[in-house]
């Protein structure tokens, strides 16, 4: 892929993820700040809305640190990774398809996130909850999560197959062998 063609295609994912996670965190701001103490169902308890205000990470990590030790945690060391990662999604040329695609969903997802901690104090809106425990696994549910998140894990969960896959040897090794 040319570096025009990654560019392209960088810019319209980031436009359309943070776009459809900052309207929806508007909208859960707007809208479901009552669920907190009462989240609302859908088709039997799968989904609820639960609006929550996260202080911290992943399921609420770090969240205990003193303000500022998560804020230069949190928002200024996230921001120089997030620009890492775009600066590489660019500039690398070797990128399979696939990875491009996961990293860039990650950074897009990121970027969501960031801009909440950035403007909101470094809280970050969730509002959505899946509750599995219809599959008989009674405490299998997901942390309050939002659009951005659904970015992230769906470029984690494309990243996987990539860390069990082995690499072609190479070089004098791979011909003795």
């Amino acid at each position: 892929m040319s570096r025009r063609a990654r560019f392209a295609i960088l810019a319209g994912l980031l436009v359309s993820l943070v776009g459809c996670d900052q309207a929806s965190k508007h909208y859960a701001t707007r809208n479901l700040q009552h669920t907190m103490g009462q989240p609302i169902t859908y088709c039997g308890d799968v989904f609820q809305i639960h609006y929550a205000r996260n202080e911290g990470a992943f399921l609420s990590l770090f969240a205990n640190l003193p303000a500022p030790v998560r804020f230069w945690l949190l928002t200024v060391m996230n921001g120089l990774i997030l620009g890492g990662l775009g600066v590489f999604l660019i500039v690398r040329r070797d990128l399979d398809r696939l990875t491009f695609w996961a990293l860039a969903l990650v950074l897009a997802g990121g970027i969501g996130n960031l801009i909440d901690r950035a403007f909101l104090g470094g809280v970050v809106i969730d509002f959505m909850v899946v509750d599995f425990s219809w599959t008989g696994i009674h405490w299998l549910r997901t942390g309050v999560f939002n659009v951005a998140d659904m970015g992230i894990t769906a470029g984690f969960l494309m990243l996987l197959p990539q860390l069990f896959r082995s690499e072609p040897k190479t070089g004098v090794s791979a011909q003795a062998g």
